[in-house]
């Protein structure tokens, strides 16, 4: 095994383990909605997971710790995409807003600024504004 191959197989389960936090925002209602599924299966693909193995993970019942990354930017797209499958079904359940909070805390988002964030992904989600464009209205009104 070559060096390019140890990093391959790490980033991947990485992936694996963020994608099961997705999951686990998705099941924390309950149920997993279509329209959750489908972004599911968006996301998975990003990932470089495949249909069968998004399914397998989907139907696991282990989720994973969260391990948020180094990067502010990479810390933002894992709380967007988390935002996202929240609202994918339209309805944002206390316990999706709860586990976003937690990641938000686990990523280092001060507690003063969680809410604000919150409703700026939420916001910015239901307005179908750009993820870049949500970065630096965050980046303005919290992170910074």
């Amino acid at each position: 095994m070559n060096f390019t191959d140890f990093i391959t197989d790490h980033g991947k389960r990485v992936n694996k383990d963020y994608f099961r936090n997705l999951i686990q925002v998705c099941k924390s209602d309950g149920v997993i909605s279509p329209a959750e599924y489908t972004l599911l299966h968006k996301e998975g693909k990003l990932f470089g997971l495949t249909d069968p193995e998004i399914d397998i993970l989907i139907s696991e019942e282990n989720y994973s710790n969260y391990n948020p990354p180094y990067y502010l930017e990479e810390k933002f797209d894992h709380l967007y995409n988390v935002a996202e499958i929240i609202m994918a079904d339209g309805i944002v359940a206390e316990g999706e807003r709860k586990l976003l909070k937690k990641y938000a805390i686990e990523a280092g988002i001060s507690d003063k600024n969680i809410d604000i964030l919150i409703e700026i992904l939420f916001e910015g989600i239901k307005n179908n504004e750009k993820e870049e464009d949500l970065f630096k209205k965050c980046l303005k009104a919290v992170l910074g």
